[in-house]
């Protein structure tokens, strides 16, 4: 167990061996979490919540009943519902699930989440895609990693563009939805605009 203070909300928090980062807050959890503004009328899913700090957190600010926290480990849903109930914020939702496949909420003001990314791109690639279609209208993405071109490149492709803040050796990607993703424009024949214009006048 340990106790960290997050803009000045403390939190205690158990966690245990198998989970990531288990003798204390992630570095880049924190970075994360500096950078993010959390308004009390936010509805937040921490995707992939391990112990349950980030969405813990957000339920100070929000209320318990605007969060949802999921992750595929029945370790930290185990650990993340005993540490909602120690912080006083046992009203949160807490599913097991891979990804976004295990619960069907949708409508998220913030989805805030720290991928694993020294594994390869598959996941944060579907957690990118999925969680731009589980977002309201003007609702943000958050993530935190140690790569920059892939997430940049990606949260822009999806969202059609993102802001990138260091801080503390991690960058920290702020996404919002602003209306449909872009779409690649392609006409018949895979023909060039010059020439299906062209075509057109034949």
């Amino acid at each position: 167990m340990y106790a960290v203070e997050i803009n000045g909300t403390l939190l205690e928090l158990e966690t245990d061996p198998e989970l990531f980062s288990p003798n204390a807050p992630d570095r880049g959890t924190l970075a994360m979490l500096a950078e993010t503004e959390i308004s009390p009328s936010d509805r937040v899913l921490d995707l992939g919540c391990g112990c349950g700090i980030v969405g813990i957190y957000a339920a100070k600010l929000c209320g318990a009943e605007n969060v949802v926290m999921c992750d595929i480990s029945e370790k930290a849903v185990s650990a993340a519902q005993k540490n909602a109930e120690r912080n006083g914020v046992g009203g949160v939702k807490i599913c097991l699930s891979d990804g976004f496949g295990g619960f069907s909420e949708s409508g998220f003001g913030l989805i805030l989440s720290n991928p694993p990314y020294h594994a390869d791109f598959s996941v944060p690639k579907r957690f990118i895609e999925e969680g731009y279609r589980r977002l309201a209208l003007g609702g943000r993405m958050v993530m935190v990693t140690k790569r920059l071109e892939w997430y940049k490149n990606k949260l822009t492709s999806v969202f059609g563009g993102c802001r990138v803040r260091e801080r503390d050796g991690y960058f920290v990607f702020i996404a919002e939805k602003r209306g449909s993703p872009p779409k690649k424009q392609k006409n018949k024949g895979g023909l060039s605009k010059k020439l299906a214009k062209k075509r057109q006048r034949l």
